[in-house]
């Protein structure tokens, strides 16, 4: 999933950068409003983790004119503002969520997973797959109690079909949210093809995985 991090701040702009490719995201860093606007409007983004102190203006406009130019990403406002009327603008204007600073890392993964397993109806870190469980929390696929043993890049490309299940997705939108942006001489759709060849592979070894569909022309889905 890719995340923009809007924080003036370098120290803690970069620590959270650190951690969330650590955790499997793709990250861009902006530290001014203006350097935000660029990278919203090159997007797509998952999430916007938005500093309300910004330098050359301020956060809860940035969100105003966020949510119209990346309106499908989840917003979560982190600021050391204290004021609930700060707080309640911030939601009314369609942040997702609110977390004073200062804040644990670990806590902000907990709650950006929250955020998405509430959008795409999961109630939690399982999902089921025919015979198979995905566990978000310790980022494995396992058919009972076994480990299937995909890759990194091929967990985040299942999990973030899970996480759109029954909507079709094309291969230059799952490139996007896997590997990065693409560029039209860069871009080949058999990365994407390659990594579902293999996840259906290691799957099928143990039991059928038709959930795993391939929309023609288009791309693929989980059907669930």
């Amino acid at each position: 999933m890719k995340v923009l991090i809007i924080e003036d701040e370098r120290g803690m702009a970069l620590e959270m950068e650190d951690f969330l490719i650590k955790a499997g995201y793709l990250c861009d860093l902006a530290f001014t409003a203006k350097q935000a606007r660029l990278f919203m409007e090159e997007g797509p983004y998952d999430f916007i983790l938005l500093d309300l102190g910004l330098p050359d203006k301020d956060g809860l406009q940035v969100l105003e004119e966020a949510k119209k130019i990346c309106h499908e990403a989840s917003y979560i406002i982190l600021t050391a503002r204290g004021k609930l009327e700060d707080r309640i603008k911030g939601l009314d204007l369609g942040a997702d969520d609110y977390l004073p600073k200062p804040f644990s890392l670990l806590e902000l993964q907990s709650r950006m997973q929250a955020i998405s397993r509430r959008k795409s109806g999961l109630k939690d870190n399982l999902v089921s797959l025919g015979d198979f469980t995905i566990n978000f929390s310790n980022r494995i696929a396992l058919f009972e109690a076994t480990d299937v043993g995909l890759s990194k890049k091929e967990f985040d490309l299942l999990s973030y079909m899970v996480l759109n299940k029954n909507r079709p997705l094309t291969r230059m939108q799952l490139s996007e949210h896997i590997w990065g942006s693409f560029t039209d001489d860069d871009y080949d759709s058999n990365y994407i093809d390659v990594h579902i060849k293999n996840i259906r592979k290691k799957m099928t070894e143990y039991g059928p995985a038709d959930w795993l569909q391939t929309i023609r022309g288009i791309g693929y889905k989980i059907k669930l």
